[in-house]
């Protein structure tokens, strides 16, 4: 492959890998880093989920979590970045494990990633929505901040995004674009004004040895608790597959889809260390920050509007309550594509209708399935009593964690069983994919333990005050959804799915180092 390839390289190794140019190859190395970085979005999830860290661990789950959780986030980055290079389709996660394991590992990769997706859109609108009622409370237009007001701006977002990736690819190349400048940007205000404008700082001790013990279970203390409060951080680093599944769209695919991964995981680990430690600094009680009465269950929105002026602290919602937008608009993006390329190889219900593209080669069926079914995901936030809202949400969080690392897992587990057979892109991990691999897929199933737990004491059945309205529905709602895809699989879907399609007669030239492997 030349060093740079012109679109007609592209499209050649699409063809070796089955596929004909369908959507248009329009994004260039940056927008598909822009969309990625966009999803991390340090300014969503970093802000939105930071309660969940708080309350489990306390300030240290900021201070000694964040840097863990990038860590262990960049080796599964490298190992994804290098399938990626290698098979450069819009499938992503789900081709590769086909690929290398059969229709069955696809199967279920495609199945947890397209949970994943839904689930990690419902989560990026509703904690959307939730800084958007607050700016529209701010700049005077009340509409109250209660969960019924959160959920009706919850669903105007939604059809926004909707909407807005319908009308084509070269707008949403040319926002995301934006958006990765309005991220950075953004941060650097939140860290100078809270730097220099917060009404009181906390000492380096606070910030770096303060706990709070919320452990659910009767063993573990802090330290369970500081696990449970990984969850902010391990959320916040979810979505980066992105990169992969616009590599029909990206030019130099089998290079810029790996670097996307790569670049958006080392830039949202810096960035976003220097967010929650501003953040962090300026807590201006520990104990009414994390009082659901004081908090409304968000603790940045309280410290943000404790520790400035009206001014200041108005104008950081407003910055964080448009990345949030920016960053819910590129996953149903994300997602759209992979649904597209999943019911391109017949694997979903009325596949033809997904895969149907518009005039401007947009998925826009596939737009809407997402949506919707993202609302639906969030319907729980409106059953349970109010004052338990917030733990619906860490649910949706949970779900959409457990279900992308899970799908982010099997390939990497593939690959490493298929070793040196393996024939690599031109991003490779050489002799390091072994011990790569292998630190992420620890890490993987750790984490996919840990958030299936409530993160509220209440939610454990031996508690003398167990309700359901705390327990963390996500170990039931994945259980439900991969039993029955289970079960679809063994009464039908082994006989019809055989894992991707070919949809061009091109076959890889024998000598290609990158062509596909058997």
């Amino acid at each position: 492959m030349s060093d740079n390839p012109s679109p007609s390289d592209d499209e050649r190794r699409l063809a070796e890998l089955g596929y004909k140019q369908e959507l248009a190859r329009s994004w260039s190395g940056f927008s598909n880093f822009a969309i990625s970085f966009t999803i991390v979005s340090i300014l969503t999830g970093g802000l939105a989920s930071y309660g969940i860290g708080l309350a489990n661990g306390g300030p240290i789950t900021m201070a000694w979590g964040w840097p863990l959780v990038s860590i262990m986030v960049l080796f599964i980055g490298m190992a994804m970045a290098e399938l990626a290079s290698a098979y450069p389709t819009s499938g992503g996660l789900y081709w590769w494990a086909a690929q290398l394991g059969g229709p069955v590992w696809g199967w279920f990769t495609g199945w947890f990633n397209l949970i994943g997706q839904i689930a990690v859109t419902a989560a990026i609108d509703y904690g959307a929505a939730i800084f958007t009622t607050v700016v529209l409370n701010v700049i005077g237009i009340d509409i109250g901040t209660d969960r019924t007001a959160i959920f009706l701006v919850f669903v105007v977002i939604l059809v926004l995004h909707a909407v807005l990736n319908a009308i084509g690819p070269h707008l949403s190349a040319v926002i995301n674009n934006i958006s990765a400048w309005w991220h950075v940007g953004g941060v650097a205000i939140f860290v100078l004004v809270l730097a220099f404008g917060a009404n009181h700082h906390q000492s380096v001790e606070f910030v770096f040895t303060k706990t709070v013990d919320n452990a659910g279970v009767g063993f573990g203390g802090v330290a369970f608790s500081f696990l449970l409060g990984l969850l902010h951080a391990q959320y916040t680093f979810t979505g980066y597959d992105a990169s992969a599944h616009m590599s029909e769209e990206t030019h130099d695919a089998s290079r810029m889809a790996a670097k996307g991964i790569i670049n958006t995981i080392v830039v949202s680990a810096i960035a976003g260390y220097l967010l929650i430690m501003a953040v962090t600094f300026a807590i201006p009680n520990l104990d009414d920050a994390l009082d659901p009465a004081k908090n409304s269950g968000y603790p940045v929105i309280y410290i943000l509007e404790n520790s400035l002026n009206s001014f200041w602290s108005g104008l950081l919602l407003i910055i964080a309550a448009i990345a949030q937008l920016f960053c819910g608009y590129a996953s149903v993006t994300s997602a759209s594509r992979m649904l597209f390329a999943f019911a391109r190889d017949g694997a979903v219900p009325g596949s033809a209708l997904w895969s149907k593209l518009s005039a401007k080669r947009v998925p826009v069926n596939a737009v809407l399935f997402i949506s919707v079914f993202a609302f639906v995901l969030l319907i729980p936030s409106m059953l349970v009593p109010a004052e338990n809202a917030p733990t619906a949400y860490a649910a949706a969080t949970s779900v959409a964690t457990i279900g992308l690392y899970i799908a982010y897992g099997i390939p990497i587990l593939l690959r490493q069983l298929h070793g040196s057979r393996f024939r690599t892109g031109p991003w490779q991990l050489g002799r390091w994919y072994r011990p790569i691999g292998v630190v992420a897929l620890i890490w993987i199933v750790l984490i996919s333990f840990l958030f299936i737990l409530p993160t509220d004491d209440r939610g454990y059945p031996w508690n003398d005050e167990f309700t359901w309205n705390t327990v963390n529905y996500a170990p039931i709602a994945l259980v439900g959804v991969v039993g029955a895809i289970g079960i679809w699989w063994l009464v039908s879907a082994r006989t019809w799915f055989t894992g991707p399609k070919r949809t061009v007669e091109e076959a890889p030239d024998a000598g290609d180092e990158t062509a596909v492997n058997a």
